[in-house]
């Protein structure tokens, strides 16, 4: 009998090509890995790594076990889930994923919140701009900025939160404040740096520039948001967060800015779960409250 844990740790070997890349990936040791690794070749009774300048390399044999490995882990998910559907109980974890910006300036009051009604209930936060994969439990329930397209999924929208263009009252004393459109480009703007998003912006409404036209550049949104902030220039923000800003004024240059969608997604499998469908319920009605705002 193969055990599911060694070849988890064998997929994950496979997938990132070294033991230590692979531990950190399933969140344990890389003893504990290179052990399993070890045990699944005694099974096996042949080698499946060897290593090379590139890291490891799986052999002939490690390459004919990866798929029906997959299927074995699709299998093991999907039980999981299932199991993880039917818990009824008002208490254990829950792991939320969301944006960077939206776990930093809108989640931790909620959160607060959520723990003075159910203290039984804890909470993990994974802060990342990257779609978490909710068919892996990467998380119970995710808040995007975008229509989830999976099928598995069910999204709740929650509203929208649209966007502005904002400066702060020392910028604008300093560098003064655009009239219209064609006033931006003699201003500091705030831009990304490897992320096109706003180039992308700026050429919808027909405008072509280059990341050289914003002379401070970073793709963590949080960086940008403190940028902002400072008055290090003019930046684009939820009007949810810069309008609770005293400092911060929005500029109506005439710049049409889409709002963006929030959504609330989690697997079907999850939903019966009394826990996970607690903590949806509470942080969609906290958020479509401050949406509504």
């Amino acid at each position: 009998m193969l055990d599911w844990t060694l070849l988890r740790s064998f997929l994950a070997t496979i997938d990132t090509g070294s033991l230590s890349a692979a531990a950190a990936h399933i969140g344990t040791t890389q003893p504990t890995l290179s052990r399993h690794i070890k045990e699944l070749e005694q099974v096996i009774g042949t080698p499946l790594f060897r290593r090379s300048v590139k890291g490891l390399e799986p052999t002939e044999a490690a390459l004919g076990l990866v798929d029906d490995a997959r299927e074995m882990g699709r299998a093991a998910e999907a039980l999981a889930l299932k199991a993880q559907g039917k818990a009824e109980t008002l208490s254990g974890t829950v792991r939320i994923t969301a944006s960077v910006v939206v776990s930093n300036l809108i989640l931790p009051p909620i959160i607060a919140e959520l723990r003075r009604t159910e203290p039984l209930i804890q909470i993990e936060i994974v802060a990342s701009d990257a779609s978490q994969n909710l068919l892996r439990r990467d998380a119970d329930i995710a808040l995007r900025m975008f229509d989830p397209t999976q099928n598995a999924l069910i999204a709740r929208k929650l509203g929208d939160t649209p966007l502005g263009l904002y400066a702060s009252k020392a910028y604008i004393a300093r560098k003064g404040r655009p009239r219209e459109m064609l006033d931006i480009l003699d201003h500091d703007v705030i831009g990304f740096d490897r992320l096109d998003d706003i180039i992308r912006g700026y050429a919808a409404m027909g405008r072509v520039v280059t990341r050289h036209q914003f002379p401070v550049r970073c793709d963590d949104q949080m960086v940008c948001w403190h940028l902002l902030l400072a008055g290090a220039g003019i930046g684009f923000a939820q009007d949810l967060l810069a309008g609770a800003q005293p400092d911060l004024e929005k500029l109506d240059i005439g710049m049409r800015l889409p709002a963006l969608p929030v959504w609330l997604v989690m697997h079907e499998e999850v939903r019966s779960n009394a826990r996970i469908r607690r903590v949806a319920d509470f942080l969609s009605s906290a958020f479509s409250a401050r949406l509504k705002a």
